[in-house]
């Protein structure tokens, strides 16, 4: 990386203060250029910046030099008036510098992780923090940004190196008196590394907390679906009507309720129909119902098409009495019962969820996770020294794919674009 890369990397003007970042190895030219001046290392100062003779702004300046920095690289930053007029002027003077140019999505992170400042999954963390919306989601993000998931891949790591150095004595030494590994001695470190893997395997996954737990609301025609996703949504998300089959398809509304993510599902109602569209309607919505995680079920008990994950919805309380075993009775109208029913989707969630501060693993990390837990069944199965160091060798390379020390470069790409410029 010869170039050096700015953008404003704060929130979009006006605001009270604008951060412009700067990375590369011209960044304290460039600082000197605008502001006549270098400050000392990790200290703000208060400058003048100015374009020729043209004065931009009065800001504060900072300097990072690498490797100490967010970057790994030089670092320089103008804390500037929030303005349009002036964000948009010094981009432009700083456009007008030579080796400099404009950052790409994702920039200022890619070279952090590029330099070993951070690793693939502290990254990952950071994007997901970036699209967080609820409590539940920042905390997972936060954790996964801080390292939780990579101290753990270094401890893992560092029993296969202990397994792999016993190995490599048995195939070194084996003939030699002083080494008493037998053959099969690590079979059972293998196995309670594997078994560790396959509890963390077992755990939620990290999208389900990412896209919502899917809450699917179904029943027949005019039972109060739609009323009962408008009610928990907050807003008007499905049209309402008297008439039968007026939802035809999947509706799909993304909330959160006490600060968990959901994401709910109105459908068509369950009936035989003669219209080709309703029909349609009405398969996707048994679709739906079979991928759901909870299923909000308003119609008869004993119709329900998934008992395990369903909670038993008594609808319109406000105009029927209750004529049925229900979990929960609700009224759209009135508001009765909607308390007690996002409790008990709550509850239903958190067994569905990541617990409390444990790291949730997304898919790539359960598939390198499986990828290495493989690798140890098959060096557990064999007393082959030579298979075991192969098994062990790869169980390695799995392992490193997690943080970015291996196989993840045809990922980097998609993962940075998720990034915001200026990050």
């Amino acid at each position: 990386m010869t170039d050096t890369i700015y953008a404003l990397s704060s929130g979009a003007p006006p605001a009270a203060i604008a951060v412009v970042r700067i990375s590369g190895p011209r960044a304290d030219a460039a600082l000197e250029t605008l502001a006549g001046t270098l400050p000392a290392p990790r200290t703000a100062k208060l400058a003048i910046l100015r374009d020729d003779d043209e004065v931009l702004d009065n800001a504060l300046i900072l300097r990072f030099p690498g490797p100490q920095s967010a970057t790994g690289e030089d670092v320089a930053e103008l804390h500037l008036h929030g303005g349009r007029s002036v964000v948009a002027a010094v981009l432009a003077a700083l456009a007008q510098i030579d080796g400099l140019r404009a950052a790409e999505p994702g920039e200022f992170t890619r070279r952090a992780f590029e330099c070993g400042r951070i690793d693939l999954a502290e990254a990952e963390g950071l994007a997901d923090l970036l699209s967080a919306e609820t409590e539940s989601q920042r905390r997972a993000a936060l954790a996964l940004a801080g390292g939780a998931l990579s101290r753990q891949v270094e401890t893992w790591r560092q029993a296969l190196l202990a397994v792999a150095a016993r190995i490599e004595a048995v195939l070194d030494f084996s003939d030699e008196g002083d080494v008493d590994v037998a053959p099969n001695d690590f079979a059972p470190d293998i196995a309670a590394l594997a078994d560790e893997i396959d509890a963390w395997l077992a755990r939620p996954s990290a999208e389900r907390l990412r896209d919502g737990v899917r809450v699917v609301i179904a029943g027949p025609p005019n039972s109060g679906k739609s009323s009962l996703i408008n009610a928990l949504a907050g807003r008007e998300a499905a049209i309402i009507s008297d008439i039968p089959g007026t939802t035809r398809d999947v509706i799909e509304v993304p909330v959160a309720i006490g600060g968990t993510p959901f994401l709910l599902a109105d459908t068509a109602g369950l009936r035989a129909s003669g219209d080709a569209i309703e029909t349609i309607g009405v398969e996707r919505a048994r679709g739906s119902i079979a991928a759901a995680d909870i299923l909000l079920w308003l119609g008869d008990p004993d119709a329900c098409p998934a008992p395990a994950r369903t909670i038993l919805v008594q609808p319109k309380a406000d105009l029927l009495p209750p004529a049925r075993r229900a979990d929960v009775i609700v009224s759209a109208v009135t508001g009765q019962g909607l308390d007690d029913l996002a409790q008990e989707l709550r509850g239903r969630a958190s067994r569905l969820l990541p617990a409390e501060g444990e790291v949730a693993l997304n898919a790539r990390h359960r598939a390198a996770l499986a990828d290495l837990a493989g690798w140890l069944r098959e060096g557990q199965a064999t007393s082959d020294p030579l298979i075991v160091a192969e098994a062990m060798r790869q169980a390695r390379v799995a392992l490193d794919r997690i943080t970015g020390r291996a196989g993840v470069e045809d990922m980097l790409d998609a993962l940075f674009s998720r990034f915001c410029i200026g990050k």
